[in-house]
């Protein structure tokens, strides 16, 4: 009898675990279609903005309260950042109505160690073994009603700069867009207007868009 109950107790036990062990473990999911495939490289980014399209229209029905942005590299051994935003438009429109700072390590100016083994576990990094660094998560839940672009300015006169290479997807089959301009578009305010509507390229860098 003895044997029945423990055997019992251990099945609900496991039950549990399963129900709520796995759901507090939720693996990060897309919200959006990320990058597909083999990337090539674009190099020499000293000066430039790049910006990445995040369409309302291509969004995932995946709620959640982070975003958290996943950039590629594909060569160079270290990135100077001088400024990372995420601008929020109504759909279809290019007017911004909100700024959100967007972080690595607390900072939206990082520089980021492409030589070190703990931010890219092969250190030879190329087009065939890119890599990729998470960026800090950020509280916001994008919505199907907004278009959001993510822009990120290279600091300009940096020799680091001029040797880093940055992914661009060999096929074309993410929702998400890209294009890059000379000169600092990252610094834009509320009420203003993004830059280009030329978005008909895949992203450059931005490889994913996920929960977590």
């Amino acid at each position: 009898m003895k044997t029945i109950l423990k055997f019992a107790t251990l099945t609900v036990m496991m039950f549990v675990f399963s129900v709520y062990g796995y759901s507090k473990a939720a693996k990060p999911e897309n919200l959006e279609r990320g990058i597909v495939g083999p990337v090539t490289s674009n190099v020499s980014w000293s000066g430039y903005s790049t910006l990445a399209l995040i369409p309302g229209a291509g969004l995932i029905p995946v709620t959640s309260s982070t975003t958290v942005f996943y950039l590629g590299f594909t060569a160079g051994s270290q990135v100077d950042i001088n400024n990372m935003v995420l601008y929020t438009t109504p759909r279809g429109s290019l007017t911004i109505s909100a700024v959100t700072p967007i972080k690595l390590g607390g900072v939206s100016n990082p520089s980021i160690d492409l030589a070190n083994p703990t931010v890219c576990p092969v250190v030879e990094i190329s087009a065939f073994n890119p890599c990729i660094v998470r960026l800090d998560p950020t509280t916001i839940t994008l919505s199907a009603l907004s278009d959001y672009y993510l822009v990120v300015y290279f600091t300009a006169s940096d020799s680091n700069n001029q040797a880093i290479g940055l992914t661009t997807p060999s096929f074309s089959q993410s929702s998400l867009r890209g294009t890059y301009q000379s000169g600092d578009d990252s610094r834009l305010s509320v009420g203003g207007s993004i830059p280009t509507n030329n978005f008909s390229a895949q992203p450059y860098m931005l490889m994913y868009v996920m929960t977590d």
